[in-house]
């Protein structure tokens, strides 16, 4: 595994690398999750590089960037387990050098959901990804269905800067009580991390009444509310029923939605979501 910081040394590294090959771009304390991303782009591609950067601007002026868990050395020995080829650890000062005013933002796609509740973020997510995507040119980036509308974003600014990458989707990977895995677990105290659980048994709910044949939207919502109010620690920031490609909200009769929420359990603010419907 090759390491680099710069982004001289990552580019003359990627040059030496055969084609195709994947990125897998994360903010690091990696877990089963990523780690299920490296293996898919190890799986489809001639070689695999990764990226650990927490990224300053698409975090909020009162949300966890001080406090976003980091362990560069972990992480290092668990990707050359997995023997990559390039790991990149770019540096703040190169990638956002004094005086910095160019940003990339996806407009209507950035709005709901996540884009409501953390003004700014996708503006940081599009303009880091784009960084990220010119310069090491990847043939191929893995992202996760957990973050299911940055996912979007990403393949939104992809296709609409002309981009030569393909958009990988991942599955959730989630614990054996569903809980789906994330960096963020790492705040919760054992009694938090045992209501967590019920982010997922909100959306199985929602997707049970679907699959019997349940199609009102507001119906679907109603069903993960009464499942989050079953647990006291848990406190709903939104729940959703959105189109998957739009992820503007829906009403009335749904063929196919992405379910979804931001719930805090204790000072932990979690996500999670599932798509229903055909397609």
């Amino acid at each position: 595994m090759k390491v680099a910081m710069s982004l001289a040394e990552v580019r003359d590294l990627r040059h030496q690398l055969p084609d195709p090959f994947g990125l897998v771009p994360t903010m690091g304390f990696l877990h089963e999750g990523h780690l299920s991303l490296v293996r898919r782009a190890k799986s489809e591609c001639g070689s695999v590089g990764v990226s650990i950067f927490v990224n300053p601007t698409q975090f909020g002026p009162e949300e966890d960037l001080e406090d976003y868990p980091r362990d560069v050395e972990r992480d290092m020995l668990m990707l050359e387990d997995e023997k990559i080829d390039l790991l990149w650890t770019p540096m703040a000062e190169e990638l956002y050098p004094p005086g910095y005013q160019t940003w990339v933002t996806v407009e209507s796609l950035s709005q709901p959901l996540e884009g409501a509740h953390r003004l700014g973020h996708f503006r940081g997510v599009a303009t880091i990804v784009t960084k990220l995507l010119t310069a090491v040119r990847p043939d191929r980036v893995y992202v996760g269905q957990k973050d299911a509308q940055q996912a979007r974003v990403i393949r939104r600014l992809v296709q609409d800067l002309n981009l030569p990458v393909e958009v990988v989707n991942c599955a959730i990977v989630r614990e054996p009580d569903g809980l789906a895995m994330s960096s963020r677990n790492a705040y919760l105290n054992p009694e938090e991390r045992r209501a967590a659980t019920v982010l997922h048994r909100a959306l199985t709910a929602a997707a049970e009444a679907y699959a019997q044949g349940e199609r009102g939207a507001d119906a679907l919502r109603l069903k993960m509310y009464e499942m989050l109010l079953g647990e006291s620690m848990a406190k709903t920031q939104y729940v959703s029923v959105a189109d998957p490609e739009t992820l503007e909200e829906q009403w009335g009769p749904v063929e196919r939605a992405l379910l979804s929420l931001a719930v805090f359990v204790g000072k932990t603010r979690l996500i999670d979501n599932i798509v229903v419907g055909a397609g």
